[in-house]
């Protein structure tokens, strides 16, 4: 594991358009299908980094309570699953059913999607409003693995809530840092 910071891609970058498979339903998603028109969740996730395991118990509640408002939530794995097996599409779904996610769980093989975000590490979260203008990028929230800080979403929520009540997503944004992501040799 090499401590990665996210690359903070600039606010107002339209998101890039993808179609990638979604593990849990062995079917292909595109961003089309699946944004919202309020605001759009992009997390760069996997199953092995402890930075995304600390979350994990948080991730899924608050993905509940906003997709209740209209957010769509996509998890996007892009690691390589040859020298990460545990990151593997089966895995995936395993992680997506025992965590409970209510948001799909997308597989990006050739690691494009990742390329056109910009994405560095894992988790990695991108908010794109109902334009896909990015809004948010950077981290969940202050909390890490061994730091006592409870992990509450509160920097996603925060973005989250400035959106729904249609004011500016305050530009205080601070990287998210975690596992880089396994890119193919």
């Amino acid at each position: 594991m090499v401590l990665t910071p996210s690359k903070m891609l600039s606010l107002g970058t339209q998101a890039p358009d993808f179609k990638l498979l979604d593990v849990c339903s062995g079917k292909s998603s595109s961003l089309a299908d699946l944004k919202s028109d309020k605001a759009t969740v992009i997390m760069f996730i996997c199953n092995h980094c402890p930075f995304v395991k600390h979350l994990i118990p948080a991730l899924p509640r608050l993905a509940k309570e906003y997709t209740a408002k209209g957010i769509s939530f996509i998890a996007i794995s892009s690691n390589d699953v040859l020298d990460y097996p545990d990151d593997s599409p089966e895995k995936m779904k395993e992680l997506a059913e025992s965590a409970g996610f209510v948001f799909p769980y997308l597989y990006d093989e050739t690691q494009e999607v990742a390329r056109s975000y910009e994405a560095a590490c894992t988790p990695d979260f991108y908010i794109f409003d109902e334009d896909l203008k990015l809004a948010y990028r950077g981290r969940f929230d202050e909390s890490r693995p061994n730091s006592e800080v409870p992990v509450d979403g509160r920097d996603l929520a925060a973005a989250l809530d400035a959106l729904l009540a249609r004011e500016d997503v305050s530009s205080d944004q601070h990287p998210s840092v975690g596992c880089n992501i396994k890119w193919k040799n």
